[in-house]
């Protein structure tokens, strides 16, 4: 092999090398927006987020009186926390605007962050259950062995399909690893 035919496939592998290197930049860039498009497409894993059109229905919307729909209230935790609602249910009407609150207590001897996730059944019924205040819309920061209470504050849109009876509102609060280090 002569040294110029060399030094050409070393530039081809060289420009394979870089492109191959480039692709796999974007494609690590464009992960965590792609992660949450698929999450939001298929319904699974939504983080909640505070949504101001919320606030608008809110003001806007007329409590149905004619029927109720019960609300069962669950909480999971996961690692060392004490985690779970005032009540375990509620009957409401659509439109009405309702609190709850939820106990949240560190058990560890150190600081710790932590993150609420939601979930809902029916699956349906999320988009019909509207938070006004949530503690899952931020992590939490509890000083070693602290308690505090928790409002959600939330309606039923009274376009929930007349067929749902009840809705499950379960939350999971886990640790959040490091979070609390990057406060402090």
């Amino acid at each position: 092999m002569q040294q110029s035919e060399f030094e050409t496939n070393n530039r081809t592998i060289l420009r394979k090398l870089i492109v191959v290197s480039v692709l796999m930049f974007g494609f690590g860039w464009a992960l965590v927006p792609l992660y949450r498009k698929i999450c939001e497409v298929t319904g699974i894993n939504v983080l909640t987020s505070r949504d101001s059109e919320v606030e608008r229905a809110a003001r806007n919307t007329q409590v149905d009186l004619s029927r109720t729909v019960v609300i069962e209230f669950d909480a999971n935790k996961q690692g060392p926390w004490r985690f779970k609602p005032h009540t375990n249910h509620l009957e409401v009407h659509p439109g009405e605007l309702v609190q709850v609150q939820y106990d949240l207590v560190n058990l560890e001897r150190r600081p710790m962050a932590g993150q609420a996730i939601p979930s809902y059944a029916p699956m349906q019924a999320a988009q019909y259950l509207q938070k006004l205040e949530c503690f899952c819309f931020q992590q939490q920061i509890l000083a070693a062995g602290e308690t505090r209470q928790f409002p959600v504050l939330f309606f039923i849109d009274p376009k929930l399909p007349a067929d749902v009876k009840t809705i499950t509102l379960s939350y999971t609060f886990f640790e959040v690893a490091g979070a609390v280090a990057a406060v402090q």
